[in-house]
């Protein structure tokens, strides 16, 4: 029933992927790997469930186009700069050493030149589509060695092009030609290539800019837009004679430049993956096993080969080109596969008959054993690193001078923050600790983002705070507080022993997505656990309930109402209401105080602003813009002996036989004499929350008082109260 029926077909498959993807998920293996097995299991060396393979193919491609047009949406032009030298250099290096090296070692175990001159070049092919997945998954396609690796093997891919153009030529022309016409029909691909890429500058200039804007005004039009341009341009560029690969990769890359593509690209991610099954269950459905068994050995070799040889291949010449080891070889795992691009070729040699049944069944061996085994290395990369790090110092130069011209740090005297992550969280933060005149040092294993807040003078480090290694070039000793924006357990967890191991004292702060975790993280040793979302949405929540007690929606009068969260280093702070200057901006006035659960209503002009008070002010639209920015504007500093004079909270204790114990605040002046206000007094098991000016001083009370660190400091340098 199910034979010569697609819809039956289809829903037999992605039942099959279903059943193996949970049992993958059970066995806490990867997804890429159970697909890949549905095609095995699905195609005709198992239960033969797959006939319509025309159809599985057109999905297949639609999400390969998907796939390279969002890596396309995420290229910067400037890191096309950074990373396009050691790109090519790998790439070109990775291909002539592995093809060399392998006909080489086809040559010693006895294949036939032709033979082994076709396994060689196969050997040099890596996967893009598999690799991008792979990177995609773990959030490290931005990375730098992410962004190196998609460099070198978009270099790969346009080598296997010309290897296809020149296979495909040699099956069609030279024959008749002598090979005249071999050279004609690959200039004339060239031609083509240059125009395509010039027709999608022009379209960049002038086009695109406009019609995204246009189109954005209805986000189903732009999604819709974006996937037709993917498969449009990837088909187009096949019809040249290139391939859709190098067409949709292309195609992302002309909406790089749009203020949309991010939203395109987060839209996308759902129907890239779903398609992307299609493309593993047909490359496992298509793979040859009737001449395999008799190639075990060879497999062997050059799985090996392939597996190790390859990345220490990349390791070397990034080592050469001042990269540092940890960086080689998280770009260098992204080679220890060969490509579907491989099993074309060989299929198309085998078609040519430069090759027998036998290379093609061994060129498909070690394509599913190093597909299989690489899958693994790089999802616990991470782990092999830390493993393998003593002997990978062979790989890198005592001065990695490309990655050190990303760092930016230099010797301070103390440091407030190390913050890894430098996301849209992490970078949030930056903005308030810079704002409130911390010194923060970032980490994070993004360019882009290193460059962003370097240009703005900040202390960045590449790297990844996973890495022990990392730690040694961090001022940890200087540093008071080492703060991950980071959502990943495994990683916070690592980075607190890290921590703990090289001997810091400081204090540790970690992000964490739920409850659980960040029980977790406290049970580590983490002094502090942010959870962004809860602690957003309590914000949210108690901003929004304030403003339904505060701003009614009954009354329709030109006047209008803003609350303001007033900053721990804001001007106004430790102010009295006379003093701040709101009335000159069209007669706003503060209608409202929220402090720590309490509302003082039409607060009174001897009313002190605190750090954290919630103003609700009142008055004309164009004015409340005014008194926003006086009240949100910091206390500027200098570097002189004020620098450190910042608002407080102090417990100050009244001794025993102090002569001000028995008079009131009124009649002590308290805040007139010292500069500090009384806020709380704790007495035994008493708390006095509201204090006012008649209240007594007794012995043994413990004042709380709040007020410039300098006061406090003189305050509690005299004889006891």
């Amino acid at each position: 029933m199910i034979q010569g029926n697609i819809f039956f077909e289809i829903a037999a498959i992605l039942s099959i992927a279903t059943v193996l993807g949970i049992v993958g998920q059970k066995l806490r293996q990867p997804l890429l790997i159970m697909f890949l097995a549905t095609g095995i299991l699905a195609g005709p060396s198992a239960l033969g469930t797959i006939a319509s393979y025309e159809q599985i193919e057109l999905l297949a491609h639609m999400g390969i186009a998907l796939l390279l047009f969002i890596v396309g949406l995420k290229l910067d032009p400037h890191l096309i700069r950074a990373i396009g030298p050691v790109a090519l250099a790998t790439g070109l290096g990775q291909i002539v050493f592995t093809s060399l090296i392998g006909y080489a070692i086809a040559i010693f175990l006895g294949i036939s030149p032709l033979n082994a001159a076709y396994l060689a070049v196969a050997l040099t092919f890596s996967s893009t589509i598999i690799i991008v997945k792979l990177l995609s998954d773990k959030k490290e396609i931005d990375s730098l060695h992410g962004q190196i690796a998609i460099g070198f093997l978009i270099v790969q891919d346009i080598a296997a092009i010309l290897a296809l153009v020149g296979l495909t030529t040699i099956g069609s022309s030279v024959a008749a030609a002598g090979g005249g016409s071999s050279v004609r029909v690959a200039l004339f691909i060239v031609f083509k290539g240059v125009g395509l890429l010039g027709l999608i500058a022009l379209l960049i200039r002038y086009l695109l800019p406009t019609l995204t804007r246009h189109l954005a005004h209805t986000q189903e039009m732009l999604i819709l837009f974006a996937i037709s341009w993917a498969v449009f341009w990837g088909a187009a560029s096949e019809w040249l004679g290139l391939s859709k690969e190098v067409g949709a990769f292309l195609a992302g890359v002309s909406l790089a430049s749009t203020g949309y593509r991010d939203a395109i690209g987060a839209r996308l991610t759902s129907l890239r993956d779903f398609l992307l099954l299609f493309f593993f269950i047909d490359l496992g459905a298509r793979l040859d096993w009737s001449t395999v068994g008799a190639q075990i050995e060879a497999s062997v070799i050059f799985s090996l080969f392939v597996l190790i040889g390859n990345p220490l291949i990349v390791m070397a010449i990034m080592g050469v080109m001042g990269y540092r080891r940890r960086t080689g070889f998280l770009a260098g795992l992204t080679v220890a596969q060969i490509s579907e691009f491989s099993l074309i070729v060989a299929a198309l040699g085998l078609g040519l008959g430069h090759i027998t049944k036998e290379t093609m069944g061994l060129i498909t061996l070690v394509g599913v054993v190093t597909i299989f085994v690489s899958t693994y290395m790089i999802l616990y990369s991470g782990r092999l690193y830390t493993l393998l790090s003593g002997p990978l110092k062979l790989f890198e130069r005592r001065d990695p001078h490309r990655e050190s011209a990303i760092d930016t740090i230099r010797e301070a005297p103390a440091v407030d923050v190390i913050l890894v992550g430098l996301g849209n969280y992490g970078s949030a933060l930056v903005e308030y600790l810079l704002r409130w005149r911390r010194t923060v040092i970032g980490v994070d294993f993004d360019p882009a983002s290193l460059g962003r807040w370097r240009t703005r003078g900040m202390a960045v480090l590449y790297g990844d705070m996973g890495d022990p290694e990392i730690h040694e070039h961090l001022p940890l000793t200087k540093a008071r507080w080492v703060v991950s924006t980071v959502r990943s357990v495994e990683l916070n967890l690592a980075l607190v022993q890290h921590l703990k191991g090289s001997g810091y004292r400081g204090k540790v702060a970690l992000t964490a997505t739920d409850q659980e975790e960040a029980e977790l993280f406290e049970k580590s040793g983490a002094h502090v656990v942010f959870r962004p979302f809860a602690d957003a949405a309590e914000q949210a929540a108690a901003a929004l309930t304030h403003a339904m007690d505060f701003l009614p929606d009954n009354v329709n009068w030109p006047i209008t109402f803003l609350e303001i969260r007033v900053l721990p280093e804001a001007l106004v702070v430790g102010q009295a209401i006379r003093d701040i200057p709101l009335r000159s901006f069209g007669g706003v006035s503060i209608l409202a105080v929220s402090r720590a659960g309490r509302v003082y209503y039409d607060p009174g002009p001897d009313f002190q602003i605190y750090p954290g008070d919630r103003l609700v002010i009142m008055g004309p639209p164009e004015g409340l813009k005014e008194a926003e920015d006086l009240l949100g504007q910091l206390e500027s500093r200098d570097d002189g002996a004020g620098s450190d004079d910042r608002f407080e909270i102090a417990e100050i204790r009244v001794g025993d036989n102090s002569e001000r114990a028995g008079q009131t605040l009124a009649e002590l002046r308290f805040r007139q004499r010292y500069g500090v206000t009384v806020i709380g007094i704790r007495r035994g098991d008493e708390r006095i929350t509201a204090v006012t000016p008649a209240e007594k001083i007794l012995a043994g009370d413990c004042l709380i008082v709040i007020g410039g660190s300098h006061r406090l400091r003189a305050l509690r340098q005299e004889e006891p109260l």
